[in-house]
């Protein structure tokens, strides 16, 4: 069991995650802590401007509020983008570049604060791989 360390937060094995009004908890699976966290420039995530992390789909659990989650999807609607319908709060998304992932708002974390992750880098969502097939 390793715990990791982000700012002054330890990334806990198993870790809760909430939406702004709590109408919405999410609990993850994180064994290694924060796995891969990065921002996209596709044209929603830079909306967004969320820093994500990845947990396989058996790693996040909803243990509150699955009748708040609402859905969202576009372009190849492989990706399915989950937001609190109460608090608008994007929690998680199946991913588009592996839909055996989820990908978390890092910011939904309890207890951490996305900003004190020192360097975060930033996909290409915008020539993504999937978009360029056949060209």
């Amino acid at each position: 069991m390793q715990l990791r360390q982000v700012g002054q937060t330890v990334i806990q094995p198993t870790h809760r995650a909430t939406c702004h009004c709590g109408a919405v908890v999410l609990e993850l699976e994180l064994p290694d802590g924060m796995v891969n966290p990065r921002r996209c420039d596709c044209s929603y995530c830079r909306r967004r401007g969320t820093i994500v992390a990845s947990v396989p789909l058996g790693g996040l659990h909803v243990v509150k509020g699955a009748e708040h989650l609402k859905v969202y999807q576009f372009n190849t609607r492989t990706a399915k983008h989950y937001f609190c319908s109460v608090c608008g709060i994007h929690t998680h998304h199946q991913r588009r570049s592996d839909p055996e992932q989820y990908g978390y708002n890092v910011g939904c974390l309890e207890g951490v604060n996305p900003f004190d992750i020192q360097e975060v880098p930033t996909n290409d969502g915008v020539n993504h791989p999937s978009d360029m097939r056949g060209r």
